[in-house]
């Protein structure tokens, strides 16, 4: 999938949530497609996937159909999108997946499968002990997981230099990081909009 492939379709949820389509709570993807185009490039049919709260990108780029996810994210499961087919999962726990991805990573090479795990997390995951645990182990026991951190510097809307100062952590190979800037805020966008009157699950952001 090209890059503009990713922009124009984050950009028709985008219009559909500010017409207030979509009564439910999307972070949106933008600033990063380079990034994970390249990233992708790595990615196999038979690798499993896991992300976030934020993972249109990530399955659109796992090979997942643009009307199958516009109808999950219509349905309210932005931040819950899941296809058994693609071996595609998100959590929108902070820091939800590294423990399971590093279980399935366990499973692989018990199996002696030639299949990888790739666990995107936000650096807001980086603070939790969930993502120190799951790296230390996949490093400890040389597991086919990847850690993939993308950094735009804000757990929610807070950067890191608020977060913990001037501490940088020195992760395992098995962590990769890239840095960009987002383009939409947290969540939603940065146009108001009234929810006033749809259906339950709605909220005015």
């Amino acid at each position: 999938m090209k890059k503009k492939d990713l922009i124009d379709f984050e950009k028709e949820i985008v219009k559909l949530w500010e017409e207030a389509k979509i009564p439910y709570p999307v972070h949106f993807s933008g600033g990063n497609e380079d990034q994970l185009i390249e990233l992708f490039k790595e990615i196999k049919e038979e690798d499993y996937v896991f992300s976030t709260h934020r993972s249109h990108y990530h399955y659109l780029l796992k090979g997942g159909s643009k009307e199958k996810l516009k109808e999950m994210i219509l349905e309210g499961n932005s931040m819950h999108v899941f296809d058994k087919e693609l071996k595609f999962l998100t959590s929108a726990i902070v820091a939800g997946c590294p423990a399971i991805a590093a279980g399935v990573a366990l499973a692989l090479k018990k199996k002696n499968s030639k299949s990888k795990v790739w666990c995107f997390v936000g650096d807001g995951a980086e603070d939790e002990g969930h993502f120190y645990e799951a790296v230390r182990y996949v490093d400890g026991h040389n597991l086919p997981c990847i850690f993939v951190l993308e950094d735009n510097n804000r757990s929610v809307e807070t950067p890191k230099k608020i977060r913990y100062g001037n501490s940088e952590m020195k992760w395992p190979e098995c962590v990769r990081r890239y840095n960009y800037k987002a383009v939409y805020p947290h969540v939603g966008t940065d146009k108001w909009v009234d929810f006033s009157g749809k259906k339950a699950g709605g909220a005015s952001f």
